[in-house]
């Protein structure tokens, strides 16, 4: 007997989780846009029950703009920055989180209504790439994500790599410089330490000393207008960057990689010299380089991966649901 779902009766929350707000975004189960709100966050760090208690409320506040209640909703799929199990809903450390090795499955169990899935937003970034954006058609491609801090998203034969611990992504947290600038992980060297939003801000404070400047664009401005010390952050970070990527292609020799980020984060790191350095320090042999793409998606991105992995996680679990009733 042939079993099929309502894509009509069932409706998806996918929720990015940013430092001052959570994204969230509800769709049907053909992936038809039923609302997206913002809902604001007063601190972005927090204890993991409160972070369970204020998913649950992103969650309320956009069914109620959307005429809908929160027992509608048939799965909540979370894309969160940090190192994480998937499989497991287990957050191993994460920017968000105060604590780290977090069980997240029983507080979800406990504080939401429905089932409710955690994973890397990196991850669900490179879903969204390969399902609406740039990643179609290929089989073997990279997304590297540069905001807050830095991610991966790696698509291998066409499926997700998350690694046997689910770990198996961190390229911010690869090691560029030997006891160097200090990253929120805690440790020394990583790459995200030089090339994140919250690394550039930090040294552009030591390096621009007359000014303070309130974001990454006031940094390329001032860089632009030839002021030496936004000119050294950024040269920097592109130096490091073109240097981790090449790991990358050497490891990986992927199709293509698509940096993605807002425009401000991404675009000193996608430059002509930039692509000159990784050519530099890629292995050499007879065939063109993977084509490096950048893609500003915005927020929105991240969310549509969410619902994206939340509708594939509830089919999953509503499939074996009414194949176990009709057995």
């Amino acid at each position: 007997m042939l079993l099929e779902l309502d894509p009509t009766s069932q409706v998806i929350a996918g929720l990015k989780i940013a430092r001052d707000m959570i994204l969230v975004m509800l769709v049907d189960f053909k992936g038809n846009e039923i609302k997206q709100s913002q809902y604001m966050l007063q601190d972005p760090r927090m204890p993991a029950d409160t972070f369970v208690q204020e998913i649950r409320k992103a969650v309320e506040e956009t069914c109620h703009q959307a005429d809908l209640s929160l027992s509608d909703v048939s799965g909540i799929s979370i894309g969160l920055a940090g190192m994480i199990d998937a499989e497991r809903n287990f957050v191993y450390w994460s920017s968000s989180i105060t604590e780290n090795n977090v069980d997240f499955r029983p507080k979800l169990e406990a504080g939401l209504p429905c089932p409710a899935f955690i994973e890397n937003d990196a991850n669900l970034v490179a879903k969204a790439e390969q399902l609406f954006g740039l990643g179609r058609g290929h089989r073997n491609f990279l997304v590297v994500t540069i905001e807050h801090g830095v991610g991966l998203g790696i698509i291998l034969n066409g499926k997700l790599h998350r690694g046997e611990r689910g770990c198996g992504a961190e390229f911010g947290h690869t090691k560029v410089q030997l006891d160097g600038a200090l990253c929120q992980c805690g440790q020394r060297g990583c790459l995200e330490a030089y090339v994140s939003e919250y690394a550039l801000m930090r040294e552009a404070v030591i390096a621009m000393q007359d000014s303070s400047p309130k974001s990454v664009s006031d940094i390329q401005k001032r860089a632009d207008d030839g002021d030496i010390g936004a000119k050294s952050v950024l040269e920097r970070a592109s130096r490091m960057f073109g240097m981790g990527v090449s790991n990358l292609i050497n490891l990986f020799d992927p199709e293509q990689i698509i940096v993605s980020g807002a425009k401000e984060n991404i675009g000193h790191l996608c430059s002509d010299e930039v692509l000159e350095r990784i050519k530099s320090n890629v292995v050499k042999v007879d065939a063109p380089l993977p084509e490096i793409k950048p893609h500003d998606w915005g927020d929105l991105m991240w969310a549509k991966g969410a619902t994206a992995y939340g509708i594939e996680q509830v089919s999953i679990l509503k499939v074996k649901e009414m194949a176990s009733h009709a057995s």
